[in-house]
């Protein structure tokens, strides 16, 4: 009984040694120090002349990941977040940039628009109130901390269409899929797009099931727009289009009332059952 009690106590003092160990050797998080973040140009000039050039350059300052151990020595990952202000980086159109280890990013004028109007979705020709933060973090959330914001001004600009619009300032549809079929000219007003913008045409229209069509300027003319490839899945639906390419644009497989818009800012159509 006596040697039975020796081992009770003696697995208990191990057991304990065990676990202060184990605790001694856990790694805890001690906090970081908020990355202080600077830019060389608050109020960058875009222009599609320069848009090779550097718009706008950030720098920051490393957070110093402390740990019960020490300093960490891990690699810290940087996000560097752009929204408009006042909204606090919560739209979910906010621009958000991803940056290893480095402690700056710069854009070019190019790609400081692009982020502006094709991320952010902001709208070109009008002067934009941004704000700017970097978040670090190793690894995962808890270690997150934010900089300071930065304001900047920027005004992005209108990119040239891919698909140079009409100089006619109008747009027609011919092709079997049509009413007027392959008749040229069309008749109008029913075969005739609406202009809605300097790069943005739509019609509705009655439409022939399983047939095909070309988009043409001047009616009475072939000069064209239509497509490269017929055979891609859902072309009948929308996709890229082309001038004077060697395809005709497949129309839909079933007959009915159709909208057609068509984007040359884009290069893009679309074609939607009413």
């Amino acid at each position: 009984m006596k040697r039975l009690s020796i081992f009770l106590l003696l697995g208990v003092l191990l057991t304990s040694l065990w676990s202060c160990e184990k605790e001694e050797n856990r790694v805890y998080f001690e906090g970081g120090t908020p990355p202080a973040l600077t830019v060389n140009n608050a109020s960058p000039v875009l222009r599609f002349e320069d848009s090779d050039k550097e718009a706008i350059r950030f720098n920051w300052t490393n957070p110093d990941y402390k740990f019960n151990t020490g300093i960490s020595s891990q690699d810290v990952n940087y996000i560097l977040e752009m929204d408009t202000a006042g909204a606090n980086f919560s739209r979910p159109t906010k621009a958000s940039v991803s940056v290893n280890r480095e402690l700056s990013r710069s854009f070019t004028v190019s790609q400081l628009n692009d982020i502006l109007q094709n991320t952010m979705l902001l709208a070109p020709g009008k002067e934009h109130n941004l704000e700017v933060r970097v978040r670090a973090s190793i690894g995962n959330t808890a270690t997150a901390v934010f900089s300071n914001s930065i304001s900047v001004k920027a005004t992005p600009y209108a990119l040239p269409p891919k698909i140079a619009p009409p100089t006619t300032g109008a747009l027609y549809i011919v092709g079997s899929a049509t009413p007027g079929g392959w008749n040229n000219p069309v008749p109008v007003p029913s075969q005739q797009f609406t202009r809605v913008s300097e790069t943005l045409y739509e019609i509705t229209l009655d439409m022939v099931g399983g047939g095909a069509y070309l988009l043409i300027p001047t009616n009475g003319q072939w000069a064209k727009y239509n497509v490269n490839d017929d055979t891609i899945p859902g072309i009948a639906e929308g996709g890229d289009f082309f001038r004077e390419g060697s395809k005709d644009i497949p129309g839909p497989a079933a007959a009915g009332t159709y909208k057609i818009t068509v984007d040359f800012q884009r290069g893009k159509f679309t074609v939607v059952k009413q």
